[in-house]
């Protein structure tokens, strides 16, 4: 049995992280829990974490689990905007995940074209 918050493996019998307080889980259902790199796909890219952290939201909204992998360094301030912020999803959802975007898009769109229209 595996605790799922610390990773600490304990055996059999315990059924309860006595760090953290957490139900233990078996090895199968905490491998399953792993994130493997092959098991997902981008289906966006932006240049700001903020509009990222929105499709996020809009995607896990629909029970999409969603990852972020922001390419931004800090460390060295550049002008303008060159960093690559990528979402991804895993490899079952994207069909679901890209209608979702191509809403969010056409919404969006939508929005501004009115707005230039008063």
């Amino acid at each position: 049995m595996i605790c799922p918050k610390c990773e600490y493996e304990y055996v059999e019998g315990i059924q309860e992280c006595p760090d953290c307080g957490v139900q233990l889980v078996t090895r199968e259902e905490f491998e399953g829990r792993l994130v493997h790199p092959e098991d997902w796909v981008v289906v966006y890219t932006c240049s700001d974490n903020i509009e990222a952290e929105m499709y996020k939201a809009n995607l896990e909204s629909a029970d999409i689990e969603t990852l972020i992998l922001s390419q931004k360094d800090r460390s060295y301030p550049t002008v303008g905007d060159l960093a690559i912020v990528k979402i991804l999803v895993r490899k079952n959802d994207v069909d679901s995940a890209l209608e979702i975007i191509r809403d969010i898009n056409r919404r969006t769109q939508n929005s501004e074209e009115a707005g230039n229209e008063e």
